[in-house]
């Protein structure tokens, strides 16, 4: 009996002498184009998901940007709809991991993971295919915000260079997520548990400064949100943007861009392995 007979999915071409003409290497990327390009028809063929995506933040937009906005005030001056934006921008990349999530628990639920596992495919290539994958939609969702934003108004002011940083630190932070939302799709046992993750994971992305300033909340709850890695996110990229910031001159936010770094790549170097480690120990 082979390797791969005896653990269908232990092992790829390249480690099954079927790959001896390519290294390890071109198989994962291989394997992770083949999941990219299936994750990416299905939203081909299903758009819908997308729109439904962009429905809240879209919906919020509208409802605290002309609803609330005349009463909102920013700390220091400035005009509430360009302080909403950038923080509507990190919190729709924040939100973004749940429909991950639920995404591949429904996969899994379907069998579709147990097929992948059976196929020799490099272990690595669902959670980096089922990112790159997200990682695209979610260029096309912040595309599509973005276009909103300027409808009702809002500029950035701080030039090209920045407004392109701004976005890419917008997607670093979903790119982070991802891995988290990947790792509890393979965790929780249905869809239906997945959902019910919103029930914390929305609490999560309000105690941040997408809404208002950390420093207009009580103390310990200023604190929480001053820390929360989309608080950092929605800092910088108002910064780059040149939009109001209202800090509250607490470290993390003077640090804002610093932190809009950090805090992705440490989520990343915990939850990327976790995810690959979880789909290698499915079924055992």
């Amino acid at each position: 009996m082979t390797t791969l007979e005896q653990n269908p999915a232990a092992g790829s071409p390249a480690t099954t002498g079927a790959g001896r003409d390519h290294g390890l290497a071109y198989w994962a990327v291989s394997d992770c184009w083949n999941i990219t390009r299936r994750t990416l028809t299905h939203y081909q063929r299903h758009p819908s998901a997308i729109v439904w995506q962009l429905g809240f933040p879209i919906l919020s937009v509208l409802l605290y940007g002309y609803i609330f906005g005349s009463a909102m005030k920013v700390p220091g001056g400035g005009d509430y709809r360009e302080f909403l934006m950038p923080g509507m921008f990190a919190m729709t990349m924040a939100m973004g991991f749940m429909n991950t999530a639920v995404a591949v628990v429904t996969d899994a639920g379907k069998g579709v993971v147990d097929r992948f596992r059976s196929m020799p495919m490099a272990p690595s290539a669902f959670a980096s295919g089922r990112g790159a994958a997200d990682l695209v939609v979610a260029a096309a969702e912040l595309t599509i915000l973005a276009v909103t934003a300027l409808l009702i108004g809002w500029r950035a002011g701080g030039g090209v260079m920045a407004a392109l940083g701004a976005f890419g630190l917008l997607l670093l932070l979903r790119f982070s997520l991802i891995w988290v939302g990947v790792w509890l799709g393979l965790l929780v046992p249905t869809p239906e548990a997945a959902g019910g993750l919103y029930a914390v994971a929305f609490p999560l992305t309000m105690i941040s400064s997408t809404f208002v300033a950390p420093s207009l909340m009580p103390g310990w709850l200023g604190t929480v949100a001053a820390w929360n890695p989309i608080s950092s996110t929605a800092t910088a990229t108002r910064e780059l943007f040149g939009n109001p910031v209202a800090g509250g001159g607490t470290w993390v936010e003077e640090h804002a861009l610093l932190m809009a770094v950090v805090w992705p790549v440490a989520i990343t170097l915990v939850f990327l392995p976790l995810a690959v480690r979880r789909f290698r120990l499915l079924g055992r």
